[in-house]
């Protein structure tokens, strides 16, 4: 009688691979663009010692030096002020665009920062960090399609960029584009093979795929590589729970739950308790759920079908039973209407 609830789980699994995605958001290409420098000095000598004024072009890469000095020395607005006349002085100061773009990033301005690096990006299109960074400013700005074409630009610069080919396959995955984004995310794995995020993107690419077997080898390389997050213990508990390893699911839970309980934590341990026929467990689990995170729907579901349960094993004869699972799964109908599992339930069994 235990319904499954998946959606919870499919938006498990979908911050899952963005959190392998942003891990990256902190470890983009540096400030600059495309690297170039230029003297301090602000003007040539000729041979007969007359001066000969700069071109624009090379006046405003000085001022794009001074700016990157001003940067490192964290004066902030006078580094802005010099991108800024590097760039009213040569409009195709690529660097400048870049410069600007880093520390809108590094405040965390996605906004600000894509259109500088977008600006970068059509100055030089060859550029591989603008196109990068303006895809990955995108996508934290959840412009997802628009953040895939730029990774497709900056993927076509450099084919095994091993950041563009695992937050490209996060962005196809965030759009439920599963076999692109295995593409993308096989190819991450196979540049970088100890890279802890981009085996936990795969694996829970896998299990969106259905292909919960290979999502939980990726899962436990996973494991091997990097801190054990709740996430990734969860979506591996998941997994295991699709391939029917219940006790397996169930240790992992146990394990999550010591160390970072929460209503979807205890509402998967009362699930793979119920499946193993411990029903008091699975009910206590279920009641933890609820008190945790009050208008979680699986959980209020998970009490109301404990309830019925024992309802029914005790012949109908168990009113107290009967009544509290009713208004358990009525309360989730309440905060979530479009269930229509849950309200063939009620509606079957609120009046016998």
């Amino acid at each position: 009688m235990m319904q499954r609830h998946t959606s919870g789980a499919r938006m498990r699994a979908v911050r899952a691979g963005w959190l392998a995605s942003a891990v990256w958001c902190v470890v983009a290409v540096g400030c600059g663009g495309n690297g170039e420098t230029a003297s301090p000095s602000t003007a040539d000598r000729s041979g007969g010692g007359g001066l000969i004024a700069k071109s624009p072009q090379d006046r405003s890469k000085v001022l794009v030096k001074e700016a990157e000095e001003a940067v490192r020395r964290g004066d902030r607005e006078t580094a802005l002020a010099d991108f800024r006349r590097a760039i009213e002085i040569n409009p195709r100061e690529t660097s400048a665009f870049m410069g600007m773009g880093d520390l809108f990033r590094t405040e965390k301005d996605w906004g600000r920062a894509q259109e500088l690096y977008e600006r970068a990006a059509s100055t030089d299109p060859r550029n591989f960090d603008a196109q990068y960074l303006n895809g990955l400013m995108l996508q934290m700005m959840e412009r997802v399609s628009e953040a895939i074409s730029a990774y497709l630009l900056a993927l076509n610069l450099k084919p095994d960029d091993f950041k563009a080919n695992l937050n490209l396959s996060a962005a196809y995955y965030q759009l439920d584009e599963n076999s692109q984004a295995l593409q993308y995310g096989r190819k991450a794995v196979q540049l970088q093979p100890r890279n802890g995020p981009a085996r936990f993107n795969l694996g829970a690419i896998y299990a969106a795929m259905n292909l919960h077997q290979e999502a939980v080898q990726e899962y436990q390389q996973a494991a091997e590589l990097m801190e054990l997050t709740p996430s990734l213990l969860l979506n591996l508990a998941e997994s295991y729970g699709r391939l029917r390893r219940f006790e397996e699911m169930r240790n992992t839970l146990i394990q999550l739950a010591e160390s970072d309980p929460s209503g979807a934590v205890w509402e998967r341990l009362g699930y793979v308790a119920f499946q193993l026929g411990k029903y008091d467990e699975a009910l206590t689990a279920f009641e933890k759920s609820v008190a945790m995170a009050p208008d979680y729907t699986p959980g209020l579901n998970g009490v109301g079908v404990s309830y019925l349960n024992a309802w029914i094993k005790s012949d109908y004869k168990n009113a107290t039973a009967h009544q509290k699972g009713i208004a358990a799964l009525k309360k989730s109908l309440q905060v979530s209407p479009n269930q229509p599992k849950i309200l063939e339930l009620v509606t079957r069994y609120t009046n016998r």
